[in-house]
């Protein structure tokens, strides 16, 4: 039943097989809640593990943590091999890395603001075209003055700094309105309260260490635990389109591959798109385009195709339908879209079976030879041979000890960056206006002190008593009269001198 260039799906009136050369092409699990969407999600990961392609999934529940333990041969487990002729069905578990954005049940992912951009990050926080020119104006900012944009507070304080000197930097780059900067501010502290702070931060995450294989070939499974995350749908977006996009940025282009390099499985998918802004989506449908080539596939798990986009909803080829329910009007529309998604078999009718399958059962249809879909068939998904359902705290914390990447990232490292290097420099500024205030303050201290001091000196009389003032007049009198005396006598003596 297992053939080395496939992974085997089940059976439906024969063995449906995804073939590696195509698991590139993207995929899409879909079913209501309870049909057996995430026990596929594990058995298709088990596969790609076994066959030496590292799995991403992100696990909402926390039911796939049991990929990394021993299956444990369940009745309904051996029951279902049976009942599909799966002779090579045996126990066995993946190579499995626990990752967590918020550091509690696996090893913390991070980035940086500066390895995120200003392009990127504005589609995350929704910006116009107004508040993304300021995001730039920052970054080129920062890149001429040399401040590094690590974290949240990085980019908080350059965004102060900007709109302190927003008039001289104006002038050089371009107009900055301390309201765009305060509209900016908020949009960060949307994704700051949803756990951004966490996630934005060194050491930041090479990516390779999601491409890891063990030394007998299979790849592993990097588990991010998301029941927490899914609470903060725009900090799931932004790790999932950042991912996403540096997996394009850093990969080389290989066309397609005999087998993928890395595989997305993003569970809960409509967390993604829901009120999504346009740019974000557009974004997403580039990536998703594109990353193929670079040996990537995307798989979205969800409960209902409409969930997706219809521009990434066409990317994704490959595709497994677990039951719809349609009691209502809206339901019943989305189950005639998602039959007509189908290349149609002619034995039954697409639309009917998908509300009659049971649990484990689904519609698959995947690419086949020269690309072609293949005829939709009512298939038995195979069952898992991992452990179904959650680990115990005890033994995910044991999986976690003994991963390749223990103490790669545990610690967060904070160093040197915009906000204490604009700290230290507002923390300068402050005490030379302080040293100068003061200044003033002692000149003008001073300034009064010697007033007050010169207002106390005793002030010397204007006044005059009777015996004073006769003896100034006759003073004055005895000097008019010497005066005019002298001028007589030196007059006389010019005049008889001739």
């Amino acid at each position: 039943m297992l053939l080395p260039d496939k992974i085997y799906l089940g059976n439906s009136t024969r063995p449906e097989y995804l073939a590696l050369k195509f698991g590139n092409r993207h995929g899409l699990v879909t079913g209501a809640t309870g049909t057996g969407k995430t026990v596929t999600l594990q058995s298709i990961a088990e596969g790609f593990s076994a066959a030496g392609v590292p799995v991403f999934a992100a696990d909402i529940k926390g039911d796939l943590s049991g990929i990394a333990a021993m299956g444990k041969m369940l009745d309904w487990q051996t029951k279902r091999a049976t009942e599909i002729g799966f002779t090579d069905y045996a126990a066995s578990k993946s190579p499995t890395i626990f990752w967590d954005l918020f550091g509690k049940q696996g090893h913390p992912i991070r980035t940086t603001i500066s390895e995120m951009g200003p392009l990127l990050l504005s589609r995350i926080l929704d910006l116009n075209d107004t508040q993304e020119g300021v995001l730039n104006i920052a970054f080129k900012y920062a890149d001429d003055n040399g401040l590094l944009i690590l974290d949240l507070k990085d980019l908080r304080a350059l965004l102060v700094e900007i709109a302190g000197n927003s008039q001289a930097i104006s002038t050089q780059y371009g107009n900055v309105a301390t309201a765009t900067v305060g509209a900016v501010q908020r949009q960060l502290l949307v994704l700051e309260q949803q756990g951004g702070d966490k996630f934005f931060g060194e050491k930041a995450l090479d990516i390779k260490d999601f491409m890891r294989t063990t030394y007998d070939g299979k790849g592993f499974v990097s588990v991010l635990a998301a029941d927490e995350l899914m609470r903060a749908p725009r900090l799931y977006a932004t790790f999932l389109l950042w991912l996403l996009s540096e997996l394009f940025e850093v990969l080389p282009e290989v066309g397609d591959p005999d087998k993928p390099r890395l595989v997305f499985f993003f569970d809960e998918a409509h967390l993604l798109f829901d009120d999504a802004p346009k740019a974000l989506v557009d974004k997403v449908e580039q990536v998703v385009k594109l990353v193929r080539s670079k040996g990537v596939g995307v798989y979205f798990v969800t409960q209902n195709p409409v969930d997706i986009p219809d521009a990434v909803l066409a990317q994704l080829s490959n595709r497994v339908q677990h039951a719809l329910r349609a009691y209502t009007p809206k339901e019943q529309k989305a189950v005639r879209m998602a039959a007509k998604s189908f290349r149609p078999n002619p034995d039954f009718s697409t639309e009917e079976v998908i509300t009659q399958l049971g649990i484990g059962e689904a519609l698959v249809s995947v690419l086949e030879e020269k690309g072609v879909p293949s005829i939709v068939g009512r298939t038995l998904i195979r069952p898992p041979s991992g452990q179904v359902g959650p680990l115990t705290p005890e033994e995910r914390q044991a999986v976690i000890a003994s991963s390749p990447v223990t103490g790669m990232y545990d610690e967060m490292v904070d160093r040197e960056s915009a906000y204490e290097v604009l700290t230290k420099k507002s923390e300068e500024r402050q005490a030379a206006q302080a040293a100068e205030d003061q200044a003033a303050a002692q000149a003008k201290e001073a300034a009064a002190r010697e007033k007050a001091e010169r207002a106390a000196l005793p002030r010397r009389s204007t006044r005059q008593t009777p015996v004073e003032a006769a003896i100034n007049s006759f003073s004055r009198t005895m000097a008019s009269s010497l005066g005019r005396a002298l001028v007589r006598g030196i007059l006389g003596g010019l005049t008889r001198g001739r």
